[in-house]
């Protein structure tokens, strides 16, 4: 078992390294200041140098390669900032993947060579006000009624929301209760009927548009079906792809800040010494780094075992739940070895802190996570219906 990457994932790395460290920053603190998605004129850049759909098969315009070189390019491009890494994980784990695996051919010929492009960023719409760990509670509905789908309902917390060309939208279909019901379709920018709600105002995350949903009598092809009423569980399998695409996300907040804060104890000057010449913050430093290490060898197993396919639910809750924890561990960690530096928004390492709590809520939170592990190492799913 060999735990290197190949010559070519290395070489893939250090490309994504050279241009997020070289060319992001300055983009990444306008992001934060201004709360603005990533330009389209920059998504265009990420696409001209290969770092969206790099796990997309060629026929659809990606590079073809698998998903843990997508995951590592995602994580170079988190450690900047999760606002400027957000095209990459929407177009290489986000659900426009599940409309590359599970959608009728016209649609994904239709969508992902532009998602490959930089043409066209496709977001999901899960999240309801009463269905969030929930989720088979959802209530927005989907009609067929001959050709056409029409949608009535609204979604929640969508990052994405009012900014994206299309949503991956998850509908009860013709009334069916429970998992069986669910499916997805998916719903394009300019629908008649699609309204937004304001854009949030987040803890973190500023430069991720998020919004509601709102579809009043929606109307969409037939050929825009993801998967029909009952492809619940495909569905999910796409999602345990996204999960490890979170799960880097958050890594990157953490292996970012382990990064800098590792070059400022050794400039910084206490008692006329580097402060790194003091045991104490040789322990936080070795201690940061042993959590950094698990969490990439958790989402790397992940992403090897599903080389085939999409990774496990075990594996990938595995991973999005300790990459989400050591996140926000190592980031605290790294605001305090920094002090006011690190406590300052003139610097990187505070936005890192807030989104790091961000990613351990988004795509299922921490103890959703921990559920999921305890049902997989059981063999069976919790009713947690049930007191």
């Amino acid at each position: 078992m060999d735990f290197r990457l190949t010559d070519q994932q290395v070489e893939l790395q250090q490309a994504a390294r050279r241009f997020a460290q070289e060319q992001l920053k300055p983009l990444a603190k306008k992001l934060e200041e201004k709360a603005e998605p990533v330009p389209h004129d920059w998504v265009k850049r990420y696409a001209e140098l290969g770092f969206l759909g790099i796990n997309v098969s060629t026929d659809y315009g990606g590079l073809g390669l698998g998903n843990l070189e997508a995951l590592v390019v995602v994580e170079e491009f988190a450690k900047i900032s999760s606002a400027v890494a957000f095209p990459v994980f929407e177009s290489c784990v986000g659900p426009a993947r599940a409309i590359e695996h599970f959608a009728p051919e016209s649609l994904r010929r239709r969508i992902m060579p532009r998602v490959c492009s930089g043409d066209a960023v496709i977001a999901i719409g899960m999240s309801e006000p009463d269905a969030g760990s929930a989720l088979t509670d959802l209530k927005t509905s989907a009609a067929i009624q001959g050709d056409k789908v029409v949608i009535n309902g609204s979604k929640r917390w969508c990052s994405g929301g009012g900014h994206a060309d299309g949503y991956v939208v998850y509908c009860r279909f013709d009334g069916v209760p429970g998992a069986k019901g669910i499916g997805a379709v998916l719903v394009e920018k300019g629908a008649k009927g699609l309204s937004y709600g304001p854009q949030e105002q987040l803890m973190g995350f500023r430069g991720v548009p998020s919004s509601d949903l709102y579809f009043d009598n929606v109307e969409v092809p037939l050929e825009n079906v993801v998967a029909p009423g009952g492809g619940f569980k495909q569905l999910m399998e796409a999602f345990d792809l996204e999960r490890c695409g979170n799960a880097t996300m958050a890594l990157g907040q953490a292996s970012g800040a382990l990064e800098d804060v590792l070059a400022y104890v050794q400039e910084r000057k206490q008692f006329g010494r580097p402060i790194v010449e003091f045991q104490a913050v040789q322990i936080k430093l070795a201690e940061m780094k042993m959590r950094v290490e698990a969490a990439r060898l958790l989402i790397h197993r992940a992403a090897r075992n599903a080389e085939e396919g999409m990774p496990s639910v075990i594996d990938s809750s595995l991973a999005k739940c300790f990459s989400n924890e050591i996140a926000r561990e190592v980031t605290g960690a790294a605001v305090q070895l920094m002090g006011g530096y690190g406590y300052s928004r003139e610097y990187p390492m505070e936005r890192r802190l807030r989104d790091s709590w961000g990613w351990g809520i988004a795509g299922g939170a921490i103890d959703i996570q921990k559920v999921n592990i305890a049902a997989a190492m059981v063999g069976r799913r919790f009713d947690q219906r049930r007191s």
